[in-house]
């Protein structure tokens, strides 16, 4: 027989048990239902291929929203060392300003994953459009009323690649007037030489001064897509992909000076380029790298998110962009990247 006591208890146990239940059911509720952000920040020449693996992401896990901020790579880096905003992913333009900007205080690893290389863009209303070719493309340039595109180097790899590829034009095509003519006459630009190489310096940004009649100055090179496209410029320096993917004509240059080939790394060396803040850039090839910085709240899913930009669906995803991945990717420490992601990529 039952006591009224033992009863009281089984009923009280009963009610408890129901008001858990209900309770962690309610709580599992929310957490699916919840929506967590990724945020990356991304060299704007990676616009068009990040949306695709954003896309891709977002469907693999429906319930992150991916929020990417494109800016010049310098600009990018800053965000993250001078201004303290959180990232969980950073991809730059140039791999070098992970190192020379980011370890060890803000990250301790990265992944190089991409190429690329620097052309002269145009479209069927820029002037001259039916003669400018690979030889004569600078003095194109040079031509009076003729105006063109440049990024900032102190905010974008773009920028100071761009002036680079010009020095270099002096000694491939034999005129030592290339640069002087198309960049230094018409910018607060200077150059000088120092031994065998020629010493790029930029101004502080507000005083790069360049003749609005001649040059477009911006801070991200795809913003100049859309001047080329009004017809408020006729050329622009622009990478490869960024001209493939909106449809524009470009002049491939020589890889003796266009930094898209690794066999000519000695050659890019005799260009070097100051920015305003003293750090100096040395000509090298165009390759693309990234990290997850010490500040990512959504670690985990930085890391989902890098193992799709390297695996051959993401790799693939880079090749229909008009950029060449690299494969495998390529590790700066193996022993520091994160266990998921050892492999997809070799040691540099």
């Amino acid at each position: 027989m039952i006591s009224k006591y033992t009863t009281q208890s089984i009923i009280v146990l009963s009610i408890l048990l129901v008001v858990l239940a209900t309770s962690f059911s309610g709580c599992t509720e929310v957490t699916d239902n919840e929506e967590t952000t990724l945020k990356i920040f991304h060299a704007g020449s990676l616009g068009m291929p990040m949306e695709e693996l954003e896309q891709r992401f977002e469907e693999l896990h429906p319930n992150v929203d991916v929020q990417r901020e494109a800016a010049g790579s310098v600009a990018c880096v800053k965000k993250i060392t001078e201004l303290d905003k959180q990232a969980d992913i950073l991809a730059s333009a140039d791999y070098t300003l992970i190192p020379s900007m980011m370890i060890p205080e803000f990250t301790d690893w990265y992944i190089v994953f991409a190429r690329n290389q620097i052309v002269i863009a145009y479209t069927n209303d820029s002037k001259y459009n039916d003669e400018i070719n690979q030889s004569n493309w600078y003095d194109i340039l040079r031509r009076d009323g003729v105006t063109f595109g440049i990024s900032n180097p102190n905010d974008d790899p773009c920028g100071y690649r761009s002036q680079i590829v010009t020095q270099l034009a002096e000694t491939y095509y034999s005129d030592d007037m290339i640069y002087d003519d198309i960049m230094e006459a018409n910018t607060g630009i200077t150059i000088s030489s120092k031994g065998n190489v020629s010493a790029i310096k930029m101004p502080m940004s507000e005083e790069i001064n360049p003749d609005t009649k001649k040059i477009m100055l911006r801070s991200m090179e795809v913003e100049l897509s859309s001047a080329l496209e009004m017809g408020e410029i006729d050329y622009f320096y622009i990478y490869r992909s960024v001209a493939v993917q909106h449809g524009f004509k470009f002049v491939e240059l020589p890889s003796q000076i266009d930094l898209g080939s690794i066999e000519y790394t000695d050659m890019y060396n005799k260009v070097n380029i100051e920015l305003s803040n003293g750090k100096v850039i040395d000509g090298k090839p165009i390759v693309y790298g990234m990290t997850i910085p010490k500040n990512a709240i959504e670690y985990d899913l930085a890391v989902e998110f890098v193992k799709l930009m390297i695996s051959e669906e993401g790799q693939q995803i880079f090749l229909n962009n008009g950029q060449p991945p690299i494969i495998p990717a390529v590790s700066s420490d193996i022993n520091a990247v994160p266990d998921e992601l050892k492999e997809y990529l070799t040691k540099e």
